[in-house]
């Protein structure tokens, strides 16, 4: 009997690390089955350049609309509860814009999706910090690498679904229906109960953190936001540009370019996947010091000397560097003392994707002004502000 007291806690965090797993999955699947079905969308409504970009941007505008409500919202109704009802209404609102008739139908159901899509997050990543705590180490980071993983898996759904010739509204209601069933049954294996206070902050840091007063929290809580926005920035660097300068820049073909992205996003992926033994041995602030260093550094190396191979290097080691950024920072504002539960981890990931939502068009203008690899010099000067802001991270643990 005694055996399987002591067993049971055990059995249930590892249920609740894997439906955390699931959760994050399905977050990163159910927006990359859209993707690739863009230029079909762009096609079918007839429209221009102009008003497809503008469309697209309703998602990250829908999200920077309804990130501040995650923690209200999960202090009422529970952390696994938002990440679920997010999925289910984030997958209509990816339903309801690939089946949209009109310009103006896609983009309101595409900020429909990007407002849920943004209290999901920020619920997943509570109720991952929830888990990490029960498990006494650093997990955080492995359940964004899955989230690369359903992000890639999503991508292959939408692109077997168009080999199969299956229509905009077949492929969309096949995958949210697998994968908000895959939610709905992650959500039984959740942590029962409501979202208390972070369990590490015990009797001294709240002590420590009343002595600091609210300025110290504001202070710390900036640096948070930077941090996970350098992070994000790198990212887009990827997303947005990478192929375009290796192209016109380098003067590769289309085939060789896509490999700025697919070595960001792989060595990211790596990045995330061994960081938890890392953070767990060194702790996060050596960690994102270390990786800013890695990423201005690699980064800066390639735009000083811009050749193909040199290029895609530097690619790889800014997305290896800055691949625990975001987790870092998102625990880091859960623990921080005098703040209600979940409001650190809703600023950062609002003001985060607020600097994800506006990097695009100023690196556009630099390299209007300046050229394209001007414009990149924002992914070294992103590692240097790491490395300077690196300290507001908790070191290692004994």
């Amino acid at each position: 009997m005694t055996v399987d007291i002591e067993a049971r806690p055990l059995r249930a965090e590892r249920n609740a690390r894997t439906a955390v797993a699931v959760l994050f999955f399905t977050n990163g699947a159910l927006f990359a089955n859209l993707l690739p079905r863009y230029p079909q969308i762009k096609e079918d409504l007839a429209i221009g350049n102009g008003a497809y970009g503008l469309a697209v941007a309703a998602f990250p505008a829908g999200a920077i609309a309804a990130g501040l409500a995650a923690g209200v919202l999960i202090r009422r109704a529970g952390s696994a509860q938002v990440a679920v009802a997010g999925t289910l209404l984030t997958a209509m609102g990816i339903l309801a814009a690939g089946l949209a008739p009109s310009p103006v139908l896609f983009a309101g159901a595409l900020f429909l999706a990007g407002a849920m899509d943004a209290l999901t997050d920020v619920a997943q990543n509570a109720h991952g910090l929830r888990v990490q705590r029960l498990y006494g180490r650093s997990i955080l980071n492995s359940f964004h690498a899955i989230w690369s993983i359903g992000a890639v898996t999503g991508g292959l759904m939408a692109a077997g679904a168009m080999s199969l010739g299956l229509s905009l509204g077949v492929h969309l209601t096949v995958s949210a229906i697998v994968l908000v069933l895959a939610a709905a049954t992650a959500w039984r294996f959740c942590l029962p109960g409501p979202d208390n206070e972070p369990e590490e902050t015990g009797p001294e840091q709240r002590s420590a953190g009343r002595a600091a007063g609210a300025s110290r929290v504001g202070f710390v809580l900036a640096a948070l936001v930077l941090i996970a926005t350098a992070g994000t920035l790198v990212e887009d660097a990827g997303n947005s540009w990478a192929a375009l300068y290796l192209t016109d820049s380098l003067h590769t073909s289309a085939a060789l370019a896509a490999w700025g992205f697919i070595a960001l996003v792989g060595a990211q992926f790596i990045g995330r996947i061994i960081g938890d033994r890392l953070v767990d041995r060194f702790g996060q602030r050596a960690v994102a010091r270390t990786g800013g260093l890695i990423t201005a550094v690699g980064m800066g190396l390639a735009l000083a000397v811009p050749t193909l191979p040199g290029t895609i290097l530097g690619f790889a080691l800014a997305g290896f560097g800055v691949a625990t950024l975001v987790p870092a920072a998102m625990h880091e504002a859960d623990s921080l003392p005098g703040l209600k539960p979940g409001s650190g981890l809703t600023i950062v990931s609002w003001l985060m994707r607020l600097g994800f939502l506006l990097s695009p068009p100023i690196v556009g203008q630099v390299a209007d002004a300046a050229g394209l690899r001007t414009g990149l010099l924002v992914i070294p000067c992103a590692g240097l502000l790491v490395v300077v802001l690196a300290q507001v991270l908790r070191g290692r643990r004994d």
